[in-house]
Parts: C-alpha cells; structure tokens; sequence
C-alpha cells in the first residue's frame, strides 16, 4: 500500500488517512462554510481524526464485524468525546466522508459514505464506488444543505448520527477478482471528475508507476490553471493504492 495526502495550499489538512494490516480508510472533513454556525468548539481536522481513531481500534480487534457496524460504533464513540461540549444536534456539526476497504480471508469488502470514492480494478473494468447523492440536491444555499444533511432523500454523512452509516454504500469481491484497489478524497478524484485531465484506468497506472504524490502534483497543476472556477480552486487531497 502506498498513499500520499496533502492540504490545500496555506490551510491545515482536513483530510486524514488510517491503515493497518489488511485494511485502509480515507476520511475527509467537510470544510466550514463562513459564517454557519456549527454548534462545536471542535472543527473538522479534530473530527477526522477521532473518527480515524475509533475505526483503526475496531479494525484491529473487529475483523468479523460488518464494516457498517463499525463505523457506527466508531461515529458513536466520537458522538461520545464531545456530548458534554458541542450541540450535537446542530445540523451544522463537522462532519466527513469514509472511504473504507478490508481484506477479509478470500473476500475485499468496502465502504463509502458520501463523495470519497473507493476504485476497484478487476482487469477488464475498473469499478467506481461513489456516493453521489450530494451532487443531487435541487440547492446547494446553506439552509438547503442544513435540511438534506443526514435526512432521507438528502445525502449521508459521518458526523453526529451513527445511523448514517447504515445509508453508505458497500460490497464486496473475492480477492482474485480484484487487481488492484484506490482510495481518494474528492480533492484527488477532481483531476478525473471536475478537470477530464485523464479517466479512471489512467488514474490507476499513474498511482502505480508514479505514485500518489504524482496524482497530487497534477492535480495541483489542474486546478493552478483552471480558467472556469466552479467552488473552491483548490482542496485537500489525498489518494491510496492497494495493490493485491
């Protein structure tokens, strides 16, 4: 396994990357819009993090536990920390996406909670695992996004709700179905879905004949020369290759 992870230009990095022996997770906190009011005194940084912390302790002793139970016990443990600080029933509360794989005997399983997609190369296709509900919203004002933010028909997240796991999508393959797998945050998977720059086979054999850091480089390049700004120019990225 190899991964790189890097913060957007002059900011601390909200993305964060937690790995064992069998298994790998990406998580990447939602950046605080100006002037919404999360209810806590803990910002996404502290939240990714935590939330990292938890799944790696139920990864290493859980290896039989399905993958949604974990991520709801560990969104639950984080809930925990901060109860007696923050209002957790702010729906403006930090939050992340997962991005979440798991070699278990014969089987890869995986995870992924909102926009942080999992690739898997099966030699003939490679096989995009992508929450895209948050890309279906009618607005994206502030108060549109406050309502959909983990409520049905809107789109899911890990924050304060440990029942949000349980709307991630997963599955899993027998291991020699699988050549190879990634894992990115949507700052890294931009340089195929926002900038066309290369598809998603091209972005496999980069990750492996030049390494994650190389994704990030070109990623940096396209969004430094972006000439139509949609959102933010820049975020954090970060991108995982498992090879099996």
């Amino acid at each position: 396994m190899s991964y790189a992870s890097e913060a957007t230009p002059g900011r601390g990095n909200e993305d964060y990357v937690v790995a064992g022996p069998g298994w790998v997770a990406v998580l990447d906190g939602a950046t605080a819009r100006p002037g919404v009011e999360s209810g806590c005194v803990h910002d996404p940084a502290w939240l990714v993090r935590r939330l990292g912390a938890e799944l790696g302790a139920r990864l290493v002793l859980e290896n039989r536990t399905p993958l949604m139970d974990l991520l709801a016990d560990s969104i639950k443990g984080v809930r925990e920390l901060h109860a007696s600080t923050c209002d957790l029933d702010n729906p403006d509360s930090p939050s992340s996406t997962v991005a979440l794989l798991r070699r278990a005997a014969d089987r890869v399983e995986w995870l992924v909670l909102a926009d942080s997609p999992v690739l898997l190369d099966l030699g003939d296709e490679v096989r995009v695992v992508r929450d895209g509900r948050v890309d279906e919203l009618p607005s994206y004002t502030d108060e549109a996004v406050r309502a959909a933010r983990n409520q049905p028909g809107g789109f899911w997240v890990a924050s304060t709700k440990p029942e949000a796991a349980y709307e991630a999508l997963a599955g899993e393959l027998s291991i020699d179905r699988v050549r190879r797998a990634a894992l990115l945050s949507d700052g890294a998977a931009r340089l195929v879905e926002r900038f066309g720059r290369i598809g998603w086979t091209e972005l496999f054999d980069l990750l492996d004949h030049a390494g994650p850091r190389e994704v990030i480089r070109r990623t940096r390049e396209a969004e430094a020369t972006e000439t139509l700004l949609r959102g933010k120019r820049y975020d954090d990225a970060t991108a995982v290759l498992v090879r099996f």
